[in-house]
């Protein structure tokens, strides 16, 4: 199974993206792929075409995620779900790809951002999820374990905001 992770712009620079997590774990298995609006990746154009290639993506014509879904390689849109949502709207070879969705089990553990779905997960988790669904189970958790301490350490170097100051000052 290989991943693409087809990422916002904003995302590549972002502190609290796990894409990267993806990719280390991954290796070659999983490939960073930045979105653009008006020219898209050849490479990712190819592989649609000439393989079984799923995007990873809720909707009304998704099917969740099963022991029926087995496909080559699965796109992941890497960004926040506003990000997201633009991206796939905006791609039309996404729309015409076959579409799985996740149920999770178990509520995300990533807090490190905010206006988050109650449902959604983080890409690092979808990938979780997709590598424990192909029975690729020691990648699943050396992913999970990179993920638990990355949230671990960016909570660490990250003070709270300083306090506000009365407005009301006498």
């Amino acid at each position: 199974m290989k991943l693409q992770l087809l990422t916002h712009p904003r995302e590549l620079s972002k502190k609290t993206n796990t894409g990267s997590l993806v990719a280390q774990t991954l290796g070659k298995n999983c490939r960073i792929v930045p979105w653009h609006r008006v020219s898209p990746d050849v490479e990712l154009l190819h592989e649609i075409a000439n393989s079984s290639v799923a995007l990873l993506y809720p909707g009304e014509d998704s099917e969740e995620l099963n022991t029926m879904s087995h496909y080559e390689s699965y796109i992941i849109l890497d960004g926040t779900w506003q990000q997201a949502q633009k991206m796939y709207n905006q791609s039309p070879y996404l729309k015409a790809l076959k579409k799985v969705h996740l149920n999770p089990a178990k509520a995300s553990i990533f807090s490190l951002r905010r206006n988050q779905k109650s449902n959604g997960l983080c890409t690092a988790e979808c990938a979780v999820t997709l590598l424990e669904h192909q029975g690729l189970s020691e990648q699943a958790q050396q992913l999970q374990k990179k993920l638990i301490q990355f949230i671990e350490e960016y909570g660490k170097n990250t003070s709270p905001p300083p306090p506000q100051e009365s407005l009301n000052k006498q």
